[in-house]
C-alpha cells in the first residue's frame, strides 16, 4: 500500500495520533532514523509497533537499561561452540542489532536514555555507516529497510541520562505528549470494553488531575485509568457491589494510581492521601446549593448559633 493508504489504515487502529502517524511514516519512508520523546504511557511503542506491523517489516525490540552492554546489543560467539569449532561465523549468536541489520528490520530501542554511553556509541557508528564491524566476525552491512526507531522519557525521569548531540544529530526527533481527554477515554474503553462510558470518563478525569496537582511531580499515564476500570470491575465482583460504588471506586483508584505518581521532593504527603483528595473531587456529589441568604444549609441536627 502507498503512504496515504498506510496512514489511513493506521488511524483506524491507533486512537488519535494522526499528526504523529503522518510524521513517523514520512520519516521512515525517507529512510531516516526516528526518536520519539515523551512521558511514559503516551503510546510511543504502540505507534511504532503498529507501523512496523502494517509495513510488513521486521521489528527487533531492545529494552533500554543499564545492563544493555555492547555485547548484548550486537551479539556474541557461543563460548561452548567456540571451544569445539573456533571463531566460525556460524558460532556467532546475533544480538538484536546484528539481526536487524541482516534482515533489514526496524531496531526499536525503548528507554534510549537509560542505555549506557558505551552502548550508545555503537549505535552512533551504525547510524552513520549503516554497517558494523565485529571482531573475528567481520563487517555486517545493513540490508535495505534497516532503521533505528527509539523512544525515551524526558531527561528528568528517574534513571535517565542526557543523550549526546551525536545521537540527536543522526535522528529525526518527535515530541509526543499526552492525548486529550476524549482520546484517553477511547483508549481506556478499548482496553476495558465492558466499562460504562460515563464511568470511564470519570476515571480519566481523575487520572488527568494527577498530572496537574501541585504536590505531584509526575502524574499517571492513561494506564492508570485502564487499570482502575479493570480493578473496579473485579473488586466489585469480590464485594458483590457495582464498580461505581464508593467503597469499590476509591480502593480501585488507590491501587491503580498511587504507585504511578511521584510526589514532589520536600512534600510530606503520601500518594494515597493525594489520590483520595482527587477521588473525592471527581466522584463525590457536589455540595448542596446555597440557600436564599447565600449560605450553605446547616447539616442535619446542627443548632443555630445564638
Amino acid at each position: 500500500m502507498n503512504q496515504h493508504e498506510l496512514v489511513d489504515h493506521l488511524t483506524a487502529h491507533v486512537v488519535g495520533r494522526r499528526r504523529e502517524i503522518d510524521l513517523v511514516v514520512a520519516a521512515l519512508a525517507a529512510d531516516r532514523h526516528m526518536l520519539l520523546e515523551g512521558p511514559p504511557g503516551t503510546g510511543k511503542s504502540t505507534l511504532l509497533r503498529a507501523i512496523a506491523r502494517e509495513l510488513g517489516i521486521g521489528f527487533e525490540f531492545v529494552e533500554g537499561n543499564a545492563e544493555l552492554t555492547p555485547a548484548r546489543l550486537v551479539g556474541h560467539f557461543d563460548p561452548a561452540r567456540v571451544l569445539a569449532d573456533g571463531y566460525d561465523p556460524d558460532v556467532f549468536v546475533d544480538g538484536p542489532l546484528v539481526a536487524a541489520l541482516r534482515s533489514g528490520s526496524l531496531l526499536y530501542v525503548e528507554e534510549l536514555n537509560r542505555v549506557p554511553e558505551e552502548t550508545l556509541n555503537v549505535l552512533v557508528s551504525v547510524m552513520s555507516e549503516h554497517e558494523i564491524t565485529v571482531p573475528r566476525l567481520g563487517t555486517v552491512a545493513a540490508e535495505p529497510g534497516f532503521r533505528l526507531v527509539a523512544a525515551m522519557n524526558p531527561f528528568d525521569a528517574i534513571g535517565t541520562a542526557r543523550i549526546s548531540s551525536a545521537i540527536y544529530d543522526r535522528v529525526c526527533r518527535l515530541a509526543v505528549g499526552y492525548q486529550d481527554a476524549a482520546d484517553e477515554t477511547a483508549i481506556t474503553l478499548r482496553h476495558q470494553p465492558g466499562a460504562d462510558g460515563a464511568w470511564a470518563e470519570k476515571t480519566v478525569e481523575l487520572m488527568r488531575l494527577t498530572r496537574g496537582h501541585p504536590d505531584v511531580r509526575i502524574g499517571s499515564s492513561v494506564r492508570g485509568s485502564i487499570d482502575m476500570c479493570a480493578v473496579a470491575a473485579s473488586l466489585g465482583e469480590v464485594r458483590s457491589l457495582p464498580a461505581d460504588d464508593p467503597a469499590v471506586s476509591l480502593d480501585a483508584a488507590l491501587v491503580a494510581l498511587s504507585g504511578r505518581i511521584r510526589v514532589r521532593e520536600g512534600c510530606h504527603r503520601e500518594p494515597e492521601e493525594i489520590i483520595t483528595e482527587l477521588w473525592k473531587q471527581v466522584f463525590t456529589a457536589p455540595p448542596d446549593e446555597l440557600d436564599d441568604a447565600g449560605k450553605a444549609p446547616a447539616p442535619n441536627g446542627a443548632r443555630p448559633a445564638g
